[in-house]
Parts: C-alpha cells; sequence; structure tokens
C-alpha cells in the first residue's frame, strides 16, 4: 500500500484525487491550510482508516514518510491568488521546494500540478508543451503564472541536480462539483449567476476561448502520468482541446440551467489569455489519455452540484 502524500488536498481538484487514490487503495495524508480548500469537500472520507487530514502550510517544511506526493497546493482562481499576490507566489516556490526536499530525503516519486497559465497570453495556437510562453511578469496575474513557472524550474533542476524522481503536468481550464462558489472562474461564475437568477458577465465581447476539461477526466490523466515509467518527466498538458468562445458557454449554461439571465459585457481585466486550448498529442501517446466527458454532461453534472449547494 503506497503512502501518498497530496497538497492542497480539500481543494476542487485535490478532493477528486483523494477520493480516487482511496479508491485505489493507497493511504492518503491530505495537507492543507484550507485557505480556500474546504473541509467539507473530504468530510466523507473521515472516519476512512487509510485516510488523514493534517492542517499545514507548505510554505514551511514537512516532515512525514511517504512514497509519493502529488503537489497541488496553491490558489489557483485570479480572486483568489490576487487576494495576497506575495504568499500565492510563496505557495508555488517555498512550497515546491520544501517538497521536493521532502521527496529528496523519502526518496518519493513527486507530482507537480502547473499550469496553462505558463503559457501565458500566447502567440502559438493550440499551445504545446515545446512552446515557452508569452508572460507579463510584472502584471496582477504574475504571482500565480511566474509562480508556477518557477516551480517547473525547480522540479527539472531537482531532477537534474538531484535525479529525483518528478512528473510535471500542465492543467487547462477544469470544471465539474467542489468548484468553490465565488472562485471568479467562468464556468462557476456562469452556473451561479444564472441559478441565481443575476445577469451573466462576460468580460471583453466574449469572443476569447477556453477549452474546458471535466474534472474526472483529469484526475486520470493525473493517476496515468504518476504511474508511467522512470525518467519520463513530462511536462505533459493536460485539458480538453475542445475549444469554446465565452458567449458560447454562457448560451450552453442559460440553456440548461433555464430562467431568464441577460448577458452583460464589461472590460477585459488585465493580461486576460485570448486563447487557451491545449495541444493533448504527447498525453494520447505517452498516457493513452485524452478526456471523455462532454462540455454538456460535464456541466450537467456542475449544475447539480451547484444547485445542491445553493439550497
Amino acid at each position: 500500500m503506497l503512502k501518498t502524500l497530496i497538497t492542497g488536498g480539500s481543494g476542487f481538484l485535490g478532493s477528486h484525487l483523494c477520493d480516487r487514490l482511496i479508491r485505489d487503495g493507497h493511504d492518503v495524508l491530505c495537507v492543507d491550510n484550507f485557505f480556500t480548500g474546504s473541509k467539507a469537500n473530504i468530510a466523507h472520507l473521515i472516519g476512512n482508516p487509510y485516510f488523514e487530514v493534517l492542517r499545514h502550510d507548505v510554505t514551511f517544511p514537512l516532515y512525514v514518510e511517504v512514497d509519493q506526493i502529488y503537489n497541488l497546493a496553491c490558489p489557483a482562481s485570479p480572486i483568489h491568488y490576487q487576494h495576497d499576490p506575495v504568499q500565492t507566489t510563496k505557495t508555488s516556490v517555498h512550497g515546491a521546494i520544501n517538497m521536493l526536499g521532502l521527496a529528496k530525503r523519502t526518496k518519493a516519486r513527486i507530482f507537480q500540478a502547473s499550469t496553462s497559465e505558463v503559457y501565458g497570453d500566447p502567440e502559438v495556437h493550440p499551445q504545446t508543451e515545446e512552446y515557452w510562453g508569452r508572460v507579463n511578469p510584472i502584471g496582477i496575474r504574475s504571482c500565480y503564472d511566474e509562480g508556477k513557472r518557477c516551480a517547473e524550474t525547480l522540479f527539472f533542476d531537482y531532477h537534474r541536480q538531484h535525479d529525483l524522481d518528478i512528473k510535471v503536468v500542465r492543467i487547462f481550464n477544469t470544471y465539474g462539483p467542489r468548484m468553490h462558489p465565488n472562485d471568479g472562474r467562468v464556468v462557476s461564475n456562469f452556473i451561479v449567476q444564472a441559478l441565481k437568477g443575476e445577469d451573466i458577465t462576460i468580460f471583453g465581447d466574449g469572443q476569447q476561448t477556453r477549452s474546458f476539461c471535466y474534472v474526472d477526466d483529469l484526475i486520470e490523466g493525473f493517476v496515468r502520468m504518476m504511474g508511467t515509467e522512470q525518467g519520463f518527466t513530462g511536462p505533459v498538458n493536460l485539458g480538453n482541446p475542445g475549444e469554446f468562445t465565452m458567449l458560447e458557454l454562457a448560451e450552453k449554461v442559460l440553456q440548461l440551467v433555464g430562467g431568464k439571465s441577460k448577458l452583460t459585457f464589461h472590460l477585459l481585466p488585465q493580461d486576460d489569455p485570448k486563447q487557451r486550448q491545449p495541444d493533448i498529442a504527447m498525453a494520447k501517446s505517452k498516457l493513452g489519455w485524452e478526456p471523455g466527458v462532454n462540455l454538456e454532461d460535464g456541466l450537467k453534472e456542475t449544475i447539480g452540484y451547484f444547485r445542491r449547494l445553493l439550497g
């Protein structure tokens, strides 16, 4: 039985990963400081003899014995990561240093949940793993974008310098149950506004695009990446290559929710990427992975979750 540490384990993605690894027979240690994570996301696991929760901030060292580490700790939505940008950078950079140090000491395989934001506002479309990105280092999103870029640097330097067994994935927009209702992400925003009968807020002209991956598909990609042979490090893009404009997403949400919400248009935030679409050729060839849940089915599950949450 593998002893597996998940940082950010009570968050949206982390809690789904906890569920999956418990089902797969792991002994899971969930670590979180509960800044954006929620105890409600993992409450159903409390009492399971193979699940343990530890309140801890990864910017401080952690001394435990583990076989595998999934490093997911970091606020991932603009509203949350811009709330305390210095702490966001610390979480990405110091958190990476501390988890890499733990992996070095325990000889654990370590996984980094990176992000498509390392590509910035891209000049190439779709984005392949070879693309270095176009990121503003001094903008309001830089605490997250550059923090994640630096974390990747640290992972690969530990790999080269200390022969650490690393796995790095770059996550593209993911959605599903347990998203934070006030995280400012477009899927949760549109659904919550529609369920409350409020106007749907669209930034810019609504023609900017995103690619939306359902959470179950993403977690499957995580597990497959962690199971690859030693020496294959990534980074690997994980996301759904189906591309939708913000207008298309808003219209799909309104169709599924119903109601009389109207679309309202507002200024585009600074450094908001105009296009985001993963090239997943590497994930297909190396992991045998591609997403299987279409947008409509995934949105139905997510809308059902928010209906229950909002009562």
